[in-house]
C-alpha cells in the first residue's frame, strides 16, 4: 500500500472518551517503561531499519508529553459535550 498524498480519501468518526482514555493510558505506559528502564537520558540512539534515522530520547519524551497534553484537552472537551450543562430533577412526593 502506498503512502497517502492527502487526507481527502480518509474518513472516520470522532474518538470517544473511552478511546481517548486508552490513548492516555498507552502514553503513560510508554513513559513509565522509559523511566523504569532508565532510558530517559538525552543520548541519541540509532533506529534500526533501512532509514538508519537517529532519534533523541529527550525529544521522544517531549513528543509523548505534548501528545498527552493534547489528548487530555480532547478528553475534557469530549466529556463536556457528553455531559449536560444542566440537570433537571424531580422530587418524589409519594411519601
Amino acid at each position: 500500500m502506498s503512502d497517502l498524498t492527502d487526507l481527502s480519501s480518509v474518513s472516520g468518526t470522532e474518538l470517544t472518551a473511552e478511546q481517548i482514555r486508552g490513548i492516555l493510558y498507552q502514553i503513560d505506559l510508554d513513559v513509565t517503561n522509559l523511566l523504569r528502564d532508565g532510558k530517559l537520558s538525552a543520548l541519541k540512539y540509532a533506529v534500526g531499519g533501512n532509514a538508519g534515522a537517529n532519534a533523541d530520547r529527550g525529544s521522544n519524551l517531549l513528543a509523548l508529553l505534548q501528545a498527552r497534553t493534547t489528548y487530555e484537552r480532547l478528553l475534557r472537551e469530549q466529556e463536556q459535550r457528553e455531559s449536560p450543562d444542566w440537570v433537571i430533577s424531580q422530587a418524589d412526593t409519594n411519601e
